[in-house]
Formats: C-alpha cells, structure tokens, sequence
C-alpha cells in the first residue's frame, strides 16, 4: 500500500523505516530493487530498515504498476431473443415470428367422393412436394392476413376516420412482410395485393377513401373490410363485415352461412353453375328485421368469386352466388376466392361514385399517348405495381402529385381500368364474407380459415 501513496506523504512514513531494510541490503547487493517486492508491493513480509533516499528510488517503480488498471472482465453481451409474438398494432415481421418458413397451414379438407383417393395417393403427393414455393408463400400471406385482420377487428370502433382504418390496415401488411413499398418495385416484392376495400351500407365492393377523405365510420353502419395480401404474386383475398348494432346480426350471418357452403361444397370436379345453386339457397334462406322491417336476404346475383393467378386478382373463371347453366368445373390447382354477398335491397348492384381502384390491363392496347403526363405515370404505375390493384392513395405516397389528367387518360386509352365502387340502392345493406381456397393436389386448403370466420 506504501508505493500507492502519494510522494507527498512519505516524510509521514518514517515508522516504517525499519520494513525497508531488506529491501535496502538487495539493492546494495543486486544494484537493483527485488523485481517480486517491487511487483506484488508486498513490503510487509520483509524485516530491516532502508533509507529515505532508496524508499523513494523505488516508489515510482513500486507506483507505476498499482497504476495500471485492472481490466474488467466484460460480461458477454446477451443475445436478442427473437419475438415470439407479435405487437400491437402489428410490427414484427413475420419471418422472424416463424423462422425457416414455417408459417402455419390453412384449414386442410380432404377430398370426397370420386376424388378421395388423392389424399393417399403416391403419384398426388408427389405433385404436392413441388409445389413448396408455391405454399409456403401463399401461408405467409394467410398468415400476414389473419393477423392484421384480427388486430383490425378488435381496434376498428365507430369515431374513426375511413382513411385512418385503411393506412392502419396497409401499413401493418407492410411491416409484417418487411416491404414497406416506397422503393421502387417494393411493391411488386411483397405487400397490399390491393387497395383495402371499407365499403359502407348500400356500397358492396370497390370503395377506398381517396386522399383527403374525411368519412367518419358511424355506429349505424355496416362495413364490408376487404383485404388482400400477396407474397411474391401469391394473392390471399379474404373479407369480413362488421356491425355495431345487433340488429344487423341476420345479414352478416347469412352471408357467413353462404360463403361458409360455397367453401364446403367447392373442389375438384364441382360446376360452378351448381355451386352457385347451393350458396343462394344458404343465403336466402334469412332474412333480417331492421327498424321494424323485415327484409328478405337476396344473393347480388352480378356479383361472384373468381380464380385467382399470380399478380392477378381476378383470373378466368368466376363462382356466381345464384344458381346458373355454367358448366365450367374447378380444377386441380386452382385458387379461388370464394366470395359471397348479400343484400337487403334488390340483389343487384352497378357503378356509382368517386373511383379510387386502378389496375394495369394485361392486355393493354399499344397507342399513342397524347396527354404529356400520361407517359410517365404510366411507367411508374408498370414499375411500382406492375398488374396489382393499385388506388391513388397508393400514387400518393410514392410521390406523385398532378396525375389526375395523365390517369384518366390511360382509363380513356383502355391501358388501366379502374373499379368504380359497386352499389345498391340507397338505404339498404350489404354483407360480404370471403376466403381463399387452394385446389392442391392431395386435398383443398381454406388457406385464409382463422378462429375469427
């Protein structure tokens, strides 16, 4: 402890003269101090005196190494552990929720029937094995859906603006895919597989609040939310209906009831004329009293499912919801969306209103373009969106401002064809209940299926 004092304080010392001495006989001796003495400054243990003058020739030696800093020992940092649940409102990318893709399967259902042989089938599996890709995107879609939904459904209340529920809706997709869509093509990777439909009452389908939309969903109301959901072009279509008044309860559960036999009774081999038999009679079997009314619910017969291919929300076959003569079957490897919709008005529905849903016509005529800004929207809309649904929301927050004239001009031209939202009669309601279905090889996956419908 000597050699830690302070130079200053050594005339104060001289009791401990005589523990010098030692140290004094071997610097006579070795011309040098004792290397241990000096090193461990363990004095104590050595008799005889030593003088002043050598006392301090070996202090500096003596303080130089109790100088030196012990080094702590650094703890390892701990390793982050991975999220094991997801966040409210949903951030955490799902990739990490499930590692090595292993996103949870939709509702499988074997086949009946004269296909029931393709559950055992070698030759079947087989087919299914390839086809890995393929599901594990469409699962993490699913999966993105029934989570972003479910969070929707519990935090959607009346006092809430159309457009703050939509952004909610697109940006928590976003965040759970990991592509945020703002770059250049991020769109195309990963994200909305189109604009999220909030269709209130009488509007059926098509309806997404444009920028500066100011609608204030009502507790009276009934609305249809619409969501899509694509992995690398692997489109999950999936809508549900909410009401806050229970005497709506009759008309989203006879839309529930119809989507849920459309989806029964859909598989390989089944005519979709037929299938469309068997959903209106489901559908048309409630019927709702609102405000003192009773209203019979009637299927919107111009209205209908579709297939569903890579990067195109609508392919080439299509599900009525009432009975009709079409002979068309469904295949293996099929993806449909069974989507059924019902009303308290007339059963029909046609175009009215502010358009907010675009989509690139794959079938695009090549004409000249006589509107200047045309052209290059056109190349934004080709590399942001490719044939996905797109609203102009979406144009917003990319960055593009005056696009308007440019817009209606690729409509005019027939290169992009926008949606008008769908309608019955004012002062009526309509439900809509929804899921995508595979048509695998082996059996039919209700990929969308979740506890909530």
């Amino acid at each position: 402890m000597a050699a830690k004092a302070p130079t200053d304080d050594l005339s104060k010392l001289s009791v401990l003269e005589l523990m010098f001495d030692k140290v004094n006989d071997a610097a006579a001796t070795n011309g040098k101090p004792d290397a241990k003495v000096a090193t461990n400054g363990n004095l104590a243990e050595h008799s005889d005196g030593e003088s002043d003058d050598d006392a301090e020739d070996n202090a500096p030696a003596a303080g130089g190494e109790a100088a030196k800093k012990k080094k702590k020992k650094r703890k390892p940092k701990k390793k982050k552990k991975a999220p094991t649940a997801q966040t409210d409102p949903p951030s955490v990318l799902l990739s990490q929720l499930f590692p090595n893709n292993s996103y949870p399967k939709g509702e499988e259902v074997e086949y009946v029937d004269e296909n029931r042989y393709r559950t055992t089938s070698e030759e079947k599996r087989h087919l299914d094995n390839l086809n890995n890709d393929f599901l594990t995107d469409y699962r993490h879609a699913a999966e993105t859906h029934r989570q972003v939904r479910q969070w929707a459904q519990k935090n959607i209340k009346p006092g809430q603006t159309l457009t703050e529920i939509a952004n909610g809706i697109e940006d928590s997709v976003r965040r759970l895919v990991g592509h945020d869509g703002l770059a250049e093509g991020d769109a195309i990777a990963a994200g909305m597989g189109f604009p999220t439909g909030l269709n209130l009452d009488h509007i059926a389908a098509h309806y997404s609040p444009n920028l500066g939309n100011k609608t204030v969903l009502q507790q009276s109301n009934v609305m249809k939310v619409d969501i899509g959901v694509h992995v690398n072009g692997k489109i999950v279509d999936s809508a549900f209906t909410m009401s806050f008044d229970p005497m709506y309860d009759n008309l989203l559960e006879a839309v529930k009831a119809a989507t849920n036999t459309g989806v029964k009774e859909a598989g390989i081999d089944v005519r979709l004329g037929e299938l469309g038999g068997l959903i209106q009679e489901t559908m048309e079997s409630y019927e709702c009293e609102i405000n003192g009314t009773t209203y019979p619910i009637k299927s919107i017969r111009n209205l209908t499912g579709h297939t569903i291919l890579p990067y195109s929300i609508h392919g080439t076959k299509s599900v009525p919801i009432v009975k009709t003569n079409d002979t068309t079957k469904m295949e293996e490897g099929d993806v449909f969306a069974i989507e059924t919709f019902g009303s308290t008005g007339t059963g029909k529905v046609w175009d009215e209103g502010e358009v907010s849903h675009y989509a690139l016509n794959g079938d695009a005529p090549n004409v000249d373009l006589r509107v200047a800004s045309a052209k290059p929207l056109l190349n934004v809309i080709k590399k942001n969106f490719g044939t996905l649904p797109f609203c102009r929301r979406y144009l917003d927050r990319i960055g593009q401002e005056k696009y308007l004239l440019g817009l209606s001009h690729l409509v005019k031209t027939g290169i992009v064809e926008d949606y008008p939202p769908l309608v019955d009669k004012k002062g009526s309601y309509t439900a809509q209940f929804e899921h995508t279905i595979l048509l695998r090889p082996t059996v039919k996956e209700v990929i969308s299926r979740g506890d909530d419908y």
